[in-house]
């Protein structure tokens, strides 16, 4: 995902406008897209999961298809019994590869997820920590020794 796009799931003034404009002329789009904002993130796992599952159904077509053709109900055999089993150990081989991928894929949407996250908590914390620092005290006059100026030296006219 690019964190860079000017409409992400965050809190961007591109979202805020897109937000109050949509409230403004129906107000289920306001709704719709303050809840793009705050559960946005989400949508990422909840395609990729919806794909995985749409995927294995699908998979599961192309195996029925698969059988129905070994069993003489389609071309996939050529008639070289040699040639027909480098197939298919090759057609396994690429299913595995592709499997490792998938993994590879979701261990790194993971990795990005939390590198996100980490990056996230340390802006927060910077922020805490920035509006948690004292601020420098001012100077008073009084019993604390303040080099300020004294009364009637002359730099105020009140105090003449």
């Amino acid at each position: 995902m690019n964190t860079t796009a000017l409409i992400r799931p965050a809190w961007t003034p591109a979202t805020i406008a897109l937000m109050v404009i949509g409230f403004m002329v129906f107000w289920p789009l306001g709704l719709a897209m303050l809840a793009y904002i705050i559960w946005g993130d989400r949508l990422d796992g909840f395609k990729r999961d919806v794909n995985r599952a749409t995927d294995g159904i699908f998979a599961g077509c192309r195996r029925g298809s698969d059988k129905a053709a070994r069993w003489g109900h389609g071309s996939s055999r050529t008639g070289n019994v040699a040639f027909d089993d480098w197939r298919e150990k090759e057609l396994e081989r690429l299913a595995e590869e592709r499997r490792k991928l998938d993994e590879m894929l979701t261990e790194f949407d993971e990795y990005a997820r939390e590198l996100r996250r980490a990056k996230d908590q340390e802006e927060f914390d910077r922020f805490m920590a920035q509006r948690n620092k004292p601020t420098a005290p001012t100077a008073t006059g009084g019993s604390t020794g303040a080099t300020g100026p004294k009364r009637g030296d002359g730099t105020n006219l009140l105090d003449d």
